[in-house]
């Protein structure tokens, strides 16, 4: 998906995305003043000494905090290797089990979250991006724009760098106007006595780039400024949406007498799966997002500092730094809670739909279909009657692999497509679930991959043969036309 926050949907094309923007810093801050003091004709003249220190005084604040922004670290967590090592045998010592209680002593109490990429300990707030390829402290999203990712380390700099430039291209819009106003005043004026043509091309060219610019760019700043007030990121405000919308739909469901809300027949898929749904709901309390502090403790956490002068300095304003002098403990590694929730550490919440897939296990014949698998293994391409069998059997998942792009790609969520998706083994990056705007977290650079951090996910379910989904599906069409005939 293609989005300010995000840029394209093509990883190429980001590294164009600095130099696209130093050279609109320097079209908008210089090209303008060449053309404001090179045409004595443009009305009301060559720009003031004031205006010229006001103007390059902005120019010089927008470089110097997008530089900051594109190269202070967005932070690490290092951990002493024998602490490593220990907190890596400890959660797979508490991985549950087919055989263990997946929920444990408390439905919403779950081990220390775990990145198998990192091969660390998760702290809270943190998420492993996949373009910096580590796990980041309080992790926004991953900005194109910058290069680097708006975290608890880059947020000070990312946000004013925003604001300067805010700023900046609003001063520069009403030197424009003025401008502007003066030549439809003109207008009736033969033209020898008006500015040049070339003069009155460039300032119609730069009148619609300062305002292409400032409109996005200013919304970018609200959304900045909601997230630096109630002390939440862009994958926070996901996670509440999520929770929401799942809260709402199981109490809607529970309301309903319906005990399974994913499916066409609730009866058929509580006989299938043997679902012990009354578990589920346990789960399913709703978590207050414990973070918000109030709004002058918000914005003086984010910025590292009470002093509220230096939260807009450009050069000496500094930030909050990860303390990995004692890891585990201090800046990054412990957030304060408001208290709203009976237990601490409960964000984010669990997912309910992977808690339900968890408890189900593998489908029935997982076990027969993985011995199969590893039988051909040994046994492939003995003759050429296999090697013909084989590459047949090739085209066809990649035939299908190709249709299920194609079809998610368009939207289509029906038939065979959105049975795949219902058991979460689509295409990496394409979860079943995504936020009002359309965004999920592979948008925002996070590594979906490594999000499994309550419940392990159903990797079997990927290798459920076709055969087997066609038949749940025809089990379910027929029973939803039973019920529909009653």
């Amino acid at each position: 998906m293609t989005s300010l926050r995000t840029g394209p949907a093509t990883a190429g094309l980001h590294r164009l995305y600095i130099p696209a923007v130093c050279a609109l810093i320097a079209f908008l801050g210089y090209y303008s003043q060449y053309l404001f003091n090179t045409d004595p004709d443009l009305a009301p003249g060559p720009l003031t000494r004031r205006e010229t220190l006001t103007f390059n005084g902005l120019i010089a604040c927008v470089w110097l905090t997008y530089y900051r922004a594109c190269t202070v670290d967005p932070g690490r967590y290092r951990f002493p290797r024998s602490e490593q090592q220990q907190q890596q045998q400890h959660h797979h010592h508490h991985q549950p089990t087919p055989e263990a209680d997946p929920r444990g002593p408390h439905p919403l109490l779950r081990p220390t979250r775990f990145c198998k990429k990192c091969d660390a300990p998760k702290p809270l707030r943190a998420h492993h991006c996949r373009h910096c390829g580590r796990c980041i402290p309080k992790m926004d999203h991953h900005c194109p724009w910058t290069g680097t990712c708006v975290s608890l380390q880059t947020f000070p700099y990312f946000l004013r760098f925003q604001l300067y430039a805010n700023v900046a291209l609003w001063y520069l819009g009403a030197l424009l106007w003025r401008r502007a106003a003066a030549v439809w005043a003109d207008r009736r004026l033969p033209a020898y006595l008006g500015p040049s043509l070339a003069s009155l091309a460039g300032l119609t060219v730069l009148t619609l780039a300062d305002a292409a610019t400032a409109l996005p760019l200013g919304l970018l700043l609200v959304t900045t400024v909601r997230g630096w007030v109630f002390n939440t990121t862009l994958i926070e405000d996901w996670e509440v949406e999520r929770h929401e919308a799942l809260v709402s739909r199981m109490v809607a469901a529970a309301s309903d007498g319906d005990t399974d809300p994913a499916s066409s027949s609730s009866s058929s898929s509580l006989s299938f799966w043997a679902d012990d749904d009354a578990a589920v709901r346990d789960a399913l309390a709703r978590v207050e997002f414990p973070y918000d502090l109030g709004v002058f403790a918000n914005m003086a956490q984010a910025m590292g500092t009470r002093n509220v002068l230096r939260w807009f300095l450009p050069v000496f304003g500094g930030g909050p730094v990860v303390n990995n002098e004692t890891p585990g403990k201090g800046v990054g590694w412990e957030w304060e809670e408001n208290g709203f929730n009976d237990l601490p550490g409960l964000w984010p919440p669990p997912d309910p739909e992977k808690m339900r897939q968890a408890r189900r296990g593998p489908w029935p014949g997982a076990a027969a279909h993985d011995q199969d698998r590893r039988a051909e293994a040994w046994d492939a391409y003995q003759t050429p009657e296999e090697i013909k069998a084989a590459f047949a059997r090739r085209q066809r998942e990649d035939q299908l692999r190709r249709e299920r792009a194609r079809a998610l790609q368009a939207g289509q969520r029906s038939g065979i497509i959105a049975e795949l998706e219902e058991l979460g083994g689509g295409v990496v990056g394409q979860p079943s679930w995504t936020n009002a705007e359309g965004d999920r977290l592979w948008d925002y650079g996070v590594d979906e991959e490594v999000e499994e951090d309550i419940m392990p996910s159903r990797a079997d379910d990927e290798n459920v043969p076709l055969a087997e989904l066609i038949r749940r599906r025809k089990v379910r069409t027929r029973e939803g036309g039973d019920d529909d005939d009653g």
